[in-house]
């Protein structure tokens, strides 16, 4: 993906974002050189990953097959460890119009995928045989707004705004937009996207960038390199 094509990317979600009313945090606006002077004071921006984070899960085609989010909160593995401090994480996150965001489940993290406004999200259910393997045989249970919902694999779940469903471990899922680009919210435990996303086919979770022109704001995949 090239650089252009991301700060593009960012200036359009961020529009479309605040449409629904919805402000990311100050840092999220910082240039790349003030980010850097930014973390000396504020480095759990670095450490834990908050920020823009842009995939086309390496496949070079976004608009088909990709997700927008921006981390705004996340805890840390050492919090889970002591049982206290920040346990959480938030992420607020753009499906596109048919655009998929494909088929994986998490090892540990359970999350509340939240429909916040646009379009209505759909999601592609299946449950996990302990193996790690898909098992469409096996029904689906999950909780939407509290309730139990059970479903057959690779049944459809419509998520209309306002609506949400909680994903556990074990629930494999893709989902995208129908209708119109979707705001999601997704509150979750502490999670690290690096290594707690298991995909079914082997496609990777960040994206290649060229550098055609100076990113405008970081990715959370540039921190290793731009603010090490």
């Amino acid at each position: 993906m090239d650089r252009s094509t991301v700060n593009e990317i960012i200036a359009e979600s961020d529009a479309f974002i605040r449409s629904h009313g919805v402000h990311l945090p100050p840092f999220a606006y910082l240039s790349p050189d003030e980010l850097k002077a930014h973390v000396a004071n504020a480095p759990m921006i670095r450490d834990h990953f908050l920020g823009w984070d842009i995939t086309d899960y390496g496949q070079g085609k976004f608009e088909e097959l990709g997700l927008f989010l921006f981390t705004t909160r996340n805890g840390s593995q050492a919090n889970i460890a002591a049982g206290g401090g920040m346990l959480y994480a938030e992420k607020v996150m753009i499906s596109g119009e048919r655009q998929i965001s494909p088929m994986h489940r998490h090892i540990t993290k359970t999350e509340d995928i939240i429909n916040r406004g646009g379009g209505d999200l759909v999601l592609e259910l299946f449950t996990d045989n302990g193996e790690g393997q898909i098992d469409d045989s096996l029904p689906v249970e999950v909780l939407s707004d509290g309730r139990k919902v059970t479903m057959k694999g690779g049944e459809l779940l419509r998520l209309k705004p306002g609506e949400s469903v909680t994903l556990e471990p074990h629930t494999w899922h893709a989902f995208w937009g129908e209708g119109g680009p979707v705001l999601i919210v997704e509150v979750s435990n502490v999670n690290d996207d690096r290594i707690d996303n298991i995909f079914r086919e082997p496609i990777g979770r960040f994206s290649d960038v060229t550098e055609d022109e100076a990113p405008k704001h970081l990715l959370v995949s540039d921190y290793d390199t731009w603010l090490s």
